[in-house]
């Protein structure tokens, strides 16, 4: 529960990074460059009852927001350099490109089991079923599937679940490497 609420909190952090980010950036910048042009906006003289100072830095202030924005519409229309950025993201990600999570896994054996029910004719259709089974079977290996294995043993029950698509062998390995896991 504490490090839910910690998460909760780190992320509304983030979330409020972006604004405070361009308000500093707004001040900073505003504040250097006052010196080298305050000489022009005269403190004696006013403008709608506005101190020429202010005018000054205010317009500096909405010349650095207006630049700001203008360079993050560049990169965005122009230079889409996000794009690839998620592209990287997404090749980096190891569960779009080869791992499975558990459940997921759950969900392609059973489709996996019905496929090669239907097609036991099709030898493509077969060796395309065994190489799903033995990319579960490697998947199963992995400590996400025993940290869900735990999980679900804790939430559902001692027998459950019972994954029919793995091998004896792999099942055992699974069952210990999920007794040894630690929940925090």
């Amino acid at each position: 529960m504490l490090k839910k609420t910690f998460m909760r909190q780190y992320w509304r952090i983030q979330q409020s990074q972006t604004l405070i980010s361009m308000g500093f950036w707004i001040t900073t910048l505003t504040l250097l460059m006052w010196p080298y042009v305050s000489w022009r906006f005269e403190s004696e003289q006013q403008m709608l009852a506005i101190p020429m100072t202010y005018w000054g830095l205010g317009a500096i202030a909405i010349s650095v927001l207006f630049v700001v924005l203008i360079i993050g519409w560049v990169y965005d229309v122009f230079l889409g350099l996000w794009r690839e950025h998620l592209t990287v993201v997404q090749e980096r990600n190891p569960f779009t490109t080869y791992k499975v999570n558990a459940p997921f896994g759950m969900l392609l054996a059973q489709t996996n089991t019905i496929l090669r029910k239907l097609s036991e004719d099709d030898e493509d259709i077969i060796r395309h079923c065994d190489f799903v089974d033995r990319w579960l079977e490697w998947n199963s290996e992995q400590e996400i599937w025993a940290r869900t294995m735990s999980s679900w043993k804790e939430i559902v029950g001692e027998e459950d679940p019972y994954l029919f698509h793995l091998s004896p062998e792999a099942r055992e390995k699974l069952d210990a490497a999920a007794k040894e896991m630690q929940d925090f």
